[in-house]
């Protein structure tokens, strides 16, 4: 009788545990990214804003109130940096220290968020704005409220679980793209987030054929190709796998559209870029949506 009683008991402890697994899987809920980014689509934003907009006069980089300046006039996406703070707290910043985007100075690292706050964020041109370095959470809870959809550059000082932690607590899977530069990053974020959209980097067939030998299902994968231009086979390939190829105008890219027009843009759309990640965005957006 007791070995009968026995049994049962680890009948029952083995189908609750069963029962919790079952419902961990089911409460895990792929991102809507990944059915919307594909290059067989085309109601995705065309435009990736670098560091949330740059170059923008009273608008500083990485702060909320220029991605929503921005995002009152064009359909974009952000691509945005994390850091952390001395008290953990993430945060949007480019740099290691805080001298060059507001009027404080010192490493971000060995400052908490409260220090952090008594300083104004200044625009690309030096002059002092009213606003704040952004708490990640609160762009986070914006962009979920008002899908903006955010490309997120984790800082090597951050790791990826932090983040990735971060916006599950937030609900923002919806809205948040990894941004990996190589193998071994993509690798360990879909580990960690196999629900998520993962920038990757494919600058030519040697690195996509790369992620192709690695468990990450090309679903998963938003191809950046780089700041300079691919041969139109690459693009053609990746869009073959319907990978949406991203790239990088920012730099060198934007500077000739500036100096030879903006109608450049275009051509690059017709060789195979379906988002243009760009310092020019209101240029770059009326060049391939009008």
């Amino acid at each position: 009788m007791k070995n009968f009683l026995y049994l049962l008991l680890i009948c029952a402890v083995f189908s609750c545990k069963q029962g919790t697994e079952q419902k961990t899987i089911s409460e895990t809920k792929a991102s809507n990214l990944l059915q919307l980014f594909k290059a067989s689509h085309s109601d995705y934003p065309n435009i990736s804003v670098h560091r949330g907009g740059k170059g923008l006069l009273n608008y500083p980089e990485n702060c909320l109130e220029t991605i929503k300046y921005i995002n009152d006039s064009i359909y974009a996406i952000y691509e945005v940096d994390v850091a952390q703070t001395k008290d953990g707290q993430l945060v949007l910043l480019h740099d290691k220290s805080i001298d060059r985007t507001t009027n404080g100075s010192g490493k971000v690292g060995d400052l908490t968020y409260a220090e952090l706050k008594q300083f104004n964020l200044v625009d690309d041109f030096g002059n002092e704005t009213e606003f704040k370095i952004p708490l990640f959470s609160e762009v986070l809870s914006w962009c979920e409220e008002n899908n903006v959809v955010l490309t997120v550059d984790i800082k090597k000082t951050v790791s990826q679980e932090t983040v990735i932690d971060e916006i599950k607590k937030q609900a923002a899977e919806d809205v948040t793209i990894i941004i990996t530069y190589n193998i071994d990053q993509a690798k360990t974020a879909y580990q960690l987030a196999p629900d998520l959209l993962l920038s990757v980097s494919a600058r030519n067939d040697e690195e996509f054929d790369r992620l192709l030998k690695t468990e990450i299902p090309t679903d998963n994968m938003l191809a950046f190709t780089g700041t300079r231009l691919s041969d139109a086979s690459l693009f053609k390939r990746l869009h073959d796998y319907n990978i949406v190829c991203m790239l990088g105008t920012l730099g060198n890219l934007d500077k000739r559209a500036e100096a030879r027009g903006d109608d450049i843009y275009m051509e690059w759309k017709a060789l195979g870029a379906d988002v243009l990640a760009t310092d020019r965005p209101f240029a770059a957006y009326k060049a391939i949506n009008n």
